[in-house]
C-alpha cells in the first residue's frame, strides 16, 4: 500500500519540564505530609480521589484506543501517540490505588477511620451494638476476599491492555505490514467487553461503597462519562499545546473538529446521567436515597451547583458551533475548565461519603492535585518522547493525514 511521506518528529523531554514536574511532585509530597501530620479526616480522602481520578483518566486514553482500533477509524491515528502516552500512567494508578487501599486498611485498624464504613468488621456482627443489617445484607458482595479479587482483576485487565496497546502500536512503526492492526483489532474486541464489565464493577467499588447504604443503578454509567470526557479534556490540552510548540502539525481541523466533538457529546451525556439520577431519587422521595443528596445539598451546595455549570452549561455555551471544535485555544481553555470541573466533580463522589460534613477544597487539597498531576504529568511526558509523535505504518495512515469533513 502506498505510504504517505510522514514527519519524524521526537518531543524533547528537556530538564526544564522534567524540573516542574519534579517540583509540581514535590509540592504534592509536602502537601500529603501537612495533611498526614496534621491528623486531618480527610488525608486518606485526598489521596483516593486525587489518584482514583489521574487513573480513570489514563484508563479514559485505554477505552479511546480500544474503540479507534475496534471500529477502524482513521482519523485517529494522527494522534495517537497521545492517548498512548496517557494509558502508560495506568500502571502507576493501579499501583498507587492497591498502596492506598492497603495503607488505609491498615491505618483504619488502628483509629478506626476506614474510608469505606464496609470495611468495619463489627458491623457484620448481630452481637455487636455496630452492627448494621443494610451493610450485613450486601456482605455477599462487600466482602474482603472478594473485593481483592476484583480489585486485582481490574487492575491486570488495565495495566495488561495499556502496555499491549503501546508494544503492539511501536512493532507497528518498525514493521509495518497489517498483521499487527489485526491483532490490535481483535484485542480491542477483548477490551471493550472487559471494560463494560470492570468499568462499571469499579466504580461500585472504589467509589459508590462509599456510601454504603446508597445505591444508583446508574452510577457505573456516571462514572463512565466522567472518566471519559476527564481523558478527553487532557488529550485536547496535550494535542493543543504540542501542536503550537511544532510537533504535530500533521493534525488539522478536521482532528480537532472530532476531539471537541467527544468533549461535548460526551459532555452532555454526563449531563443527562447526572440529571436522572438526580431527578429520579429526588422525585421518589425515599429517605434511605435522598440520604446521599442532602449531604452534598446541603453541606456541599457552593460545590454541588459549580459541579453543573462548570461540566455543563461551560460546555454548551461555548463549544455549540462548528468552529468553536476547531480553534485550537477554545478546546486548549475548555480542556482545562473541564479537566477542574471533573475533578470537583469526583471530589463530589467520595468526600462527602468519606468525611462526612467537613470536607473542602484548600490549599492541602489543592496541592495534593499538583503532586499528582506531577507524576502524571512526568510519565506522560516521558513516554511520550521515547517514540516519533506520528503512528507510522498503520494500514490507514493516508486516510489519516488527509482527514476532513
Amino acid at each position: 500500500m502506498e505510504q504517505t511521506a510522514l514527519p519524524d518528529k521526537r518531543y524533547e523531554f528537556t530538564a526544564k519540564s522534567k524540573t516542574l514536574s519534579y517540583v509540581l511532585i514535590a509540592i504534592g509530597i509536602v502537601s500529603i505530609g501537612i495533611s498526614f501530620a496534621t491528623h486531618s479526616h480527610q488525608a486518606w480522602s485526598n489521596l483516593l480521589w486525587n489518584n482514583f481520578y489521574f487513573m480513570v483518566i489514563a484508563l479514559a486514553a485505554v477505552f479511546f484506543l480500544a474503540i479507534q482500533y475496534a471500529s477502524e477509524a482513521g482519523w485517529s491515528i494522527a494522534i495517537r501517540r497521545v492517548p498512548e502516552a496517557m494509558a502508560m500512567y495506568m500502571p502507576w494508578g493501579a499501583a498507587l490505588m492497591a498502596i492506598i487501599l492497603i495503607g488505609n486498611y491498615i491505618a483504619g485498624s488502628g483509629d478506626g477511620h476506614y474510608i469505606y464504613h464496609w470495611w468495619h468488621h463489627d458491623v457484620y456482627d448481630p452481637e455487636s451494638p455496630e452492627y448494621d443489617p443494610i451493610i450485613a445484607g450486601k456482605s455477599g458482595f462487600l466482602n474482603m476476599p472478594f473485593f481483592i479479587v476484583r480489585v486485582l482483576f481490574y487492575f491486570t485487565v488495565w495495566v495488561g491492555f495499556a502496555l499491549y496497546f503501546r508494544k503492539m502500536s511501536l512493532k507497528q512503526d518498525l514493521e509495518g505490514g497489517s498483521s499487527h492492526h489485526l491483532k490490535l483489532r481483535t484485542r480491542s474486541y477483548q477490551f471493550l467487553v472487559l471494560f463494560a464489565i470492570t468499568s462499571s464493577l469499579m466504580a461500585w467499588d472504589f467509589i459508590m461503597s462509599i456510601d454504603t447504604h446508597w445505591y444508583s443503578t446508574l452510577y457505573g454509567w456516571y462514572t463512565f462519562a466522567g472518566l471519559f470526557v476527564s481523558g478527553i479534556s487532557v488529550m485536547a490540552i496535550i494535542l493543543v499545546v504540542m501542536k503550537r510548540r511544532g510537533l504535530m502539525g500533521h493534525v488539522n481541523q478536521h482532528h480537532l473538529h472530532n476531539v471537541g466533538l467527544f468533549m461535548f457529546a460526551f459532555s452532555v451525556f454526563w449531563t443527562y446521567l447526572w440529571f436522572s439520577q438526580f431527578m429520579l431519587i429526588w422525585y421518589s422521595n425515599l429517605p434511605e436515597e435522598v440520604a446521599y443528596f442532602v449531604v452534598r445539598q446541603e453541606q456541599y451546595q457552593g460545590l454541588w451547583i459549580a459541579n453543573f455549570f462548570i461540566n455543563f452549561c461551560i460546555p454548551i455555551f461555548f463549544l455549540m458551533t462548528r468552529d468553536a471544535k476547531r480553534k485550537p485555544m477554545i478546546l486548549l481553555v475548555m480542556g482545562v475548565i473541564l479537566f477542574i470541573g471533573h475533578w470537583i466533580d469526583v471530589f463530589q463522589m467520595v468526600t462527602p461519603g468519606a468525611v462526612g460534613a467537613g470536607g473542602h477544597i484548600g490549599l492541602i487539597e489543592i496541592g495534593t492535585m499538583l503532586g499528582f498531576l506531577g507524576l502524571f504529568r512526568y510519565v506522560v511526558l516521558s513516554h511520550f518522547a521515547k517514540a516519533p509523535v506520528v503512528a507510522k505504518n498503520d494500514p490507514f495512515m493516508k486516510e489519516s493525514m488527509q482527514h476532513s469533513f
